[in-house]
């Protein structure tokens, strides 16, 4: 899955035009889910409107391809309305975020996902635990509660914590999917029983993500550990400063008209640029 950048003209505003070429782009080199509207899409500075518009636009130019909704929010309320639009677009899931900001207890977070999932019984949800962002962390036991429900089906877990991975797995079915939050951290969570990534490096690299992957998959662990060690470089470099700055720089350094992030974001330094481009030259993406 790539967690899909959201691309601004020069006044600001979303270019729909990018997003097109773009979808396009990512699902021709191994994206197989585009995550519309989660946090590589600079979701908390997009209107309802920008991210209704998002969706409709990436479902019809993903072809094949699955659409996933970022529509989680630190309101229940508006978590569900989203969800209840975006389900209504005819997409195939939705990806939703621990509340941030508010801190609910393992109690309230139980009660809050379970709202949504009630609001579209018929409506795949992907949760997400990413608490260096949101202060509060999904424990593995209310994931495990959580995944009996019929429509909740996997996470995306980005706590950078393996010994978690290790224990939502042990205590839900393998038929709940762990998805790695992190790009560096894709294959060892393989390794604890993780189906794949919510990639932010997929924008440069997608083809060879997917290979890693299915080399693990066919049993070729060490074609895989290879294609690990050699994107590691990549990975790191593209998380220096806050994403999705770096990933944006980077597009812009392939041609990609992406442009800036929006505010309270900032364009790339210049050190993060360079490094980027290190890694770029080194993995062939770039010339010197």
């Amino acid at each position: 899955m790539t967690a899909m950048i959201v691309p601004f003209a020069q006044d600001g505003s979303v270019n729909y035009t990018i997003v097109e070429q773009l979808t396009r782009n990512l699902v021709a080199h191994g994206t197989d889910t585009l995550v519309v509207c989660g946090t590589t899409g600079e979701s908390p500075t997009l209107t309802w409107d920008e991210e209704y518009e998002l969706f409709r636009v990436v479902k019809q130019a993903a072809g094949s391809a699955k659409v996933m909704a970022g529509t989680g929010s630190n309101s229940t309320r508006e978590a569900i309305a989203a969800t209840e639009k975006a389900a209504k677009l005819g997409l195939d899931g939705s990806l939703q975020v621990v509340p941030y900001y508010n801190k609910p207890p393992q109690e309230g977070l139980a009660a809050h996902f379970r709202a949504i999932a009630a609001a579209v019984p018929e409506f795949p949800l992907m949760l997400y635990n990413i608490p260096g962002r949101t202060g509060q962390n999904l424990l593995p036991e209310t994931v495990a509660q959580l995944a009996e429900l019929s429509n909740i089906v996997a996470i995306k877990e980005a706590s950078g914590n393996l010994d978690q991975v290790s224990a939502v797995r042990r205590l839900t079915p393998p038929t709940f999917k762990i998805y790695s939050g992190d790009d560096s951290l894709t294959l060892p969570m393989l390794s604890v029983g993780a189906s794949g990534v919510v990639s932010v490096a997929s924008h440069l690299v997608g083809d060879r993500i997917q290979s890693m992957i299915r080399a693990f998959e066919a049993g070729q662990v060490n074609d895989a550990l290879t294609e690990h060690l050699a994107l590691l470089p990549l990975f790191k470099a593209l998380f220096l400063t806050t994403n999705p700055v770096p990933v944006k720089a980077a597009l812009e350094l392939l041609g990609w008209e992406v442009g800036e992030p929006r505010l309270p974001l900032i364009p790339c330094p210049d050190p993060v640029r360079q490094a980027l481009k290190q890694a770029m030259v080194e993995l062939g993406l770039l010339t010197q």
